[in-house]
């Protein structure tokens, strides 16, 4: 395994729009930075379904302001990888993509971050991990089928087959959209309290999702199952126990299981960040000004921490690289 000698000032973990935002700031403080990123730049928008079209407007998504231009109102899963793409290229980013943190220590005043390529020691780290690494599950006998997926990709391979989704939010929604548009005989098993939610700001289907998805089920492409909770998944039927107890089993090929992912927080237990729980998500106890942690000189940003948006992963690095750059610079003299 090669090792860097040279002490770099941050070293950057995730290449998603906050890690993107935190290199192009570390370059223009002058610091000795590099990005580490176990997937390719923009991995969790990569991983949309193909030809997503992305919930949010241009302004709250761009890197740079009246940068990112989408054929229509709301850009593309494909034209936002574009601009984050570009942007990484025309500003020459130092990032290693498909490289791994695998263990991080803290070491005197610097941290030595091991990696499936290298070991590097940085003075300050940045965790920008995203918050997709585990996929949540339902805990239910035949959810380890192969026909059971906890991601969806595209709709054309389920064309004429009996397909269930199961979840509550946007995801769920699209995905049930995708398949009944395309040809699938598709079911949506959802929550009451999720199908009736019209609160944007408690998770609701947003309207461009809902309202053609309304249309499906008046054309007879589309069941909506208010459900209590998944029985069993077989071979070729599910089971489900709908809201008011009564048990339905239903014809089933495919079943994608969309209730939402959580961040892969181990390395910053492994170094003592101290965490709590936040609703269903587990965050990282942080300043709200410096987004620094308990563990000093290691620092958050991005979906994992209470400013979840893509909007505020690409603020948050502008307002506190130019802090931890003051703070080095302060240290050195």
């Amino acid at each position: 395994m090669a090792n860097v000698q040279d002490m770099l000032d941050l070293l950057i973990i995730g290449a998603g729009p906050a890690g993107i935002s935190a290199a192009d700031m570390a370059a223009q403080e002058g610091l000795n930075y590099l990005v580490i990123e176990k997937g390719l730049i923009a991995n969790t928008i990569y991983r949309y379904p193909i030809g997503l079209t992305v919930f949010s407007t241009p302004d709250e998504l761009e890197m740079r302001p009246n940068t990112l231009h989408p054929c229509r109102e709301k850009p593309t899963r494909e034209e936002l990888l574009t601009h984050y793409v570009r942007f990484v290229l025309d500003r020459d980013l130092r990032i290693n993509t498909e490289e791994e943190v695998i263990a991080l220590k803290r070491e005197d005043a610097h941290f030595l971050v091991r990696t499936t390529r290298a070991e590097y020691r940085s003075a300050c780290v940045l965790a920008a991990i995203g918050a997709m690494a585990h996929p949540r599950r339902l805990g239910v006998k035949g959810e380890d089928l192969p026909k059971v997926h906890h991601r969806f990709v595209e709709a054309f391979p389920y064309v004429r087959k009996e397909a269930l989704v199961v979840g509550g939010g946007n995801s769920a929604a699209e995905a049930a959209l995708f398949l009944a548009e395309a040809g699938a005989r598709t079911k949506l098993a959802i929550w009451r309290s999720d199908w009736e939610n019209r609160d944007p700001k408690r998770g609701a289907i947003k309207h461009w999702v809902r309202t053609p998805l309304e249309r499906q089920i008046e054309l007879g492409n589309l069941e909506v199952l208010l459900f209590r909770e998944i029985a069993e998944i077989g071979e070729k039927e599910v089971r489900i126990v709908l809201e008011d107890g009564t048990e339905r089993t239903i014809a089933n090929d495919v079943v994608f299981v969309l209730i939402g992912s959580d961040a892969d927080l181990s390395l910053l237990r492994q170094v003592g960040v101290e965490t709590y729980r936040s609703g269903l998500c587990e965050v990282p106890v942080y300043d709200p000004e410096s987004f620094e942690t308990n563990v000093a000189g290691l620092y958050v940003a991005g979906h994992f921490t209470l400013a979840r948006h893509i909007k505020e992963a690409i603020a948050v690095p502008r307002r506190i690289v130019p802090l931890i750059a003051r703070k080095l610079r302060s240290a050195a003299r």
